[in-house]
């Protein structure tokens, strides 16, 4: 090689060649060429040359400026002072030339950040694995508003939040805070799971190719989200009754097998679905809602500013919006389930029904009685709506095929 140019000799099918003033770079296909005997480089207006093998030990070292190559690709590193040439663009620390089939690209590598990847090939395997984390996530950051919202429906510590916070710290302490905690993930972990796996797999199938009209006109999020949540609920219902139990009746059952047996034994398995109406009632209108409030602000969020990737921060706000939205549409509902689900273990009161349950909070309590819990509901939900997708997106990121 001449002291005026750089020149590497590999295998390939093109040249390639970026010249300027007083300096050329040349990529050299031959014939019958390898790479096995290496690359030679000088830099003759540089004043020093250099030899480097074919498999460097360390290509990187600190201060160095050098050029390897493979089969397509020419690698030129800096050290943090940069470095140019001229007629090319600027190359910063962690970039790379890559020579392909449409020439000389400046290609820029991301630096720092920990990427978490795993391997789930079943795509189906994926959604749950990621729904079950998010549910479970979700519901224990908000573990203590969860119960404080419990016992503000059924009445039995106090009628504001203050009340019953004051008397559960007085007889448990902290730990009466995440009291069912443990079967509120055991439930919400598959119900969460069961719920995101069916939202996207219905949403798939009735959400259009472009250009298509649409098989129904009701929105494609709105009816997956319905179906989403009554598969969620029939599937774990029992689970939610037991909770709701261990939470309310303090000191009659040990755990979760306990409360199982105990309510199967003396008020027979049927038991166990009681309140499973208005739940399914009730969980239409909220998972629609919810699904539905959270699928438009993600769309309308990427068309006002044009990009295709919501991170994680405005996820959690988008997910926080629809739940904040759902809940207080549907609350009424809530309270009525839960009342029925507490029934005979709080002040001897019995619900035939969802709308008798309605009636008969309005006649005790009135209108405020059918939103009694709302506050710490919303704050409760919320958050927890938001942490719930964030974990769902960002695990499906994590999670690849």
């Amino acid at each position: 090689m001449g002291r005026r140019g750089l020149q590497s000799v590999v295998r390939s099918n093109k040249d390639v060649v970026v010249s300027s003033s007083g300096m050329k770079i040349q990529w050299s296909p031959q014939e019958g060429s390898s790479l096995s005997g290496g690359i030679f480089a000088s830099v003759g207006q540089a004043g020093m040359g250099f030899g480097m093998p074919s498999n460097p030990q360390n290509p990187i070292e600190k201060g160095t400026k050098f050029l390897y190559s493979t089969s397509h690709m020419i690698y030129v590193s800096m050290p943090e002072s940069g470095f140019r040439f001229p007629g090319t663009p600027e190359l910063v620390t962690g970039e790379s030339l890559e020579v392909g089939e449409e020439g000389l690209v400046k290609k820029k590598q991301k630096k720092g950040g920990l990427k978490l990847k795993i391997k789930v090939s079943n795509p189906s395997m994926r959604k749950l694995i990621s729904g079950a984390i998010a549910g479970a996530v979700s519901r224990t950051v908000v573990a203590p508003l969860e119960t404080i919202r419990t016992h503000l429906m059924v009445g039995s510590l106090g009628h504001s939040t203050t009340e019953v916070f004051q008397s559960i710290m007085e007889s448990d302490g902290w730990t009466g805070l995440f009291r069912g905690n443990l079967i509120n993930v055991i439930r919400v972990a598959p119900s969460k799971a069961i719920e995101l796996l069916a939202f996207e797999t219905v949403k798939k199938q009735l959400t259009p190719q472009p250009g298509i009209q649409p098989k129904i006109p009701i929105p494609a999020s709105l009816i997956a989200g319905a179906i989403a949540g009554v598969s969620s609920t029939l599937a774990t219902y029992p689970l939610e009754l037991l909770k709701t139990r261990l939470t309310v009746q303090r000191g009659v059952y040990k755990n979760l097998l306990d409360a199982f047996l105990k309510i199967v034994q003396e008020e027979g398995p049927a038991e166990l679905y009681r309140g499973l109406t208005p739940s399914i009632i009730g969980v239409i209108p909220y998972a629609a809602t919810n699904y539905f409030a959270y699928d438009t602000l993600r769309k309308a969020y990427k068309k006002a500013f044009k990009e295709e990737e919501i991170g994680s921060v405005m996820t959690l706000l988008i997910g926080s919006a629809a739940g904040a939205i759902s809940s207080t549409a549907t609350f009424p509902l809530e309270v009525a389930r839960k009342h029925m689900q507490a029934a005979g273990a709080i002040n001897g009161r019995q619900y035939k029904s969802m709308l008798h349950a309605l009636v008969s909070i309005l006649e005790n309590e009135g209108l405020p009685g059918l939103y009694r819990g709302l506050g710490p509901s919303c704050v409760k939900l919320v958050p927890a709506a938001g942490i719930s997708f964030m974990c769902y997106e960002a695990c499906k990121r994590i999670l690849i095929d």
